[in-house]
């Protein structure tokens, strides 16, 4: 079931890669104050790149509130695509897909056998991870609704 607003996000722990180092963290313990938990497919895809960038350039490091990314890649791949970027947000590494099955966004891949990737989505937390605004993308290319997500944002 897809989550949308009003619903509590679950809480999770997965490892939160920085760049440099990888940790295993609780969802919990990174928000400060709420924060903005963005789900893409593969790091070094080119809608990843651009989108990340975006994201960069529309200064939502300067959110009051964390925004922590989310995918299937590995640790040393997640870290290697923060450096690449030179990001400035962290990223959770959901190998075996368990956050993105309890946030309703796991789906397998036409044409790549086995293989299973979020939804690219967007979910803004309160404090208590009660989800105020939520989007989820219905293809792979749709751009996430930045003036939106950066409105939700405002409004902690």
């Amino acid at each position: 079931m897809r989550l949308s607003e009003g619903q509590q996000a679950p809480d999770f722990e997965a490892l939160l890669c920085t760049g440099e180092t990888f940790r295993s963290r609780r969802l919990d313990t990174v928000l400060d104050g709420g924060g903005v938990l963005v789900f893409s497919a593969f790091a070094f895809s080119a809608i990843a790149e651009n989108w990340w960038k975006r994201y960069e350039r529309s200064e939502w490091d300067e959110f009051d509130v964390p925004v922590l990314g989310v995918s299937r890649d590995g640790p040393y791949a997640q870290n290697a695509f923060i450096r690449s970027l030179d990001s400035p947000f962290r990223r959770f590494s959901d190998t075996d897909g368990t956050v993105s099955e309890r946030y309703g966004l796991l789906t397998e891949r036409d044409g790549m056998a086995n293989t299973s990737t979020p939804f690219r989505a967007v979910f803004v937390l309160d404090d208590d991870r009660t989800i105020t605004y939520a989007w989820i993308a219905d293809d792979w290319i749709a751009p996430v609704p930045r003036k939106e997500v950066e409105e939700a944002v405002g409004k902690h």
